[in-house]
């Protein structure tokens, strides 16, 4: 099992930034790429961005692509969300996931993620 741990959420105003981290421990040699989620109050959750532990290939959703960026430091097994220019529509909770091999689901998807952290709150005030 893969443990993860978000952290670096809270309250911004709108055009801010925050980084959001996601550390993970445990098995995380079956772990191929991570990912990030958000969900707001009466909606699905969505994919936000992902990231392969090697080689880097990154993806991003198109809400997202040009405003946030994905990073990890393989040596800490912590992957990072930043996210610059916020508006009240990224208000969610956040959430990261772990990929294990032989998940053959599309990246963006949630059943493509096999351990999922706790979440973290971003609030963006207009």
């Amino acid at each position: 099992q893969v443990q993860l741990v978000e952290s670096g959420g809270g309250l911004v105003q709108a055009g801010g930034s925050l980084r959001l981290s996601c550390a993970a421990s445990g098995r995380t040699f079956s772990s191929i790429a991570m990912g990030w989620f958000r969900q707001a109050p009466g909606k699905e959750r969505e994919f936000v961005a992902a990231i392969h532990w090697s080689g880097g290939s990154t993806y991003y959703a198109d809400s997202v692509r040009g405003r946030f960026t994905i990073s990890r430091d393989n040596a800490k097994n912590t992957v990072y969300l930043q996210m610059n220019s916020l508006k009240p529509e990224d208000t969610a909770v956040y959430y990261c996931a772990a990929r294990r091999i032989f998940n053959v689901h599309p990246i963006t998807t949630t059943p493509a993620y096999d351990a999922w952290g706790q979440g973290t709150q971003v609030t963006v005030s207009s």
